[in-house]
């Protein structure tokens, strides 16, 4: 089965009404066909933000634990390369959520990203290979 890492806008926009990307963020997750894959940084991210609605943090919850997302995890060993990463993209800045999809990306040699962040189309996979952003 075909893969994509997700980003946490789209996951926002899925669960809030009222963000102007919300439509095809629905759309998105409608037509996908691809396993959709990210980090608990990203899930925490997409709380965080959500935080104004507790029924949208809820709604976001149950999604997850209903299998639509396979979140994989961070370890002490790959905390290096995301400080690596930060350095390198410190002018945008990239935050956390965003090195923890780049070395997922790396790790899992995934190239496709589902995000509504312009950022994604300067991040580079090692080897500088550019994402393929779908969703933005």
């Amino acid at each position: 089965m075909k893969r994509i890492l997700i980003d946490s806008g789209p996951l926002i926009a899925l669960f809030d009404a009222s963000d102007k990307h919300h439509q095809s963020a629905i759309n998105f997750i409608k037509s996908n066909k691809s396993l959709l894959i990210t980090t608990i940084a990203s899930v925490t991210e997409t709380l965080h933000l959500l935080d104004f609605n507790r029924n949208a943090q809820i709604d976001f919850l149950e999604w997850v634990n209903y299998g639509a997302v396979e979140i994989h995890n961070i370890e002490n060993s790959d905390f290096g390369r995301i400080r690596e990463l930060t350095l390198k993209y410190r002018d945008l800045p990239m935050d956390f959520a965003d090195s923890c999809l780049v070395l997922l990306a790396e790790k899992l040699n995934i190239r496709t990203i589902a995000t509504i962040d312009r950022d994604f189309t300067i991040y580079r996979i090692k080897g500088k290979k550019k994402f393929k952003v779908v969703l933005s």
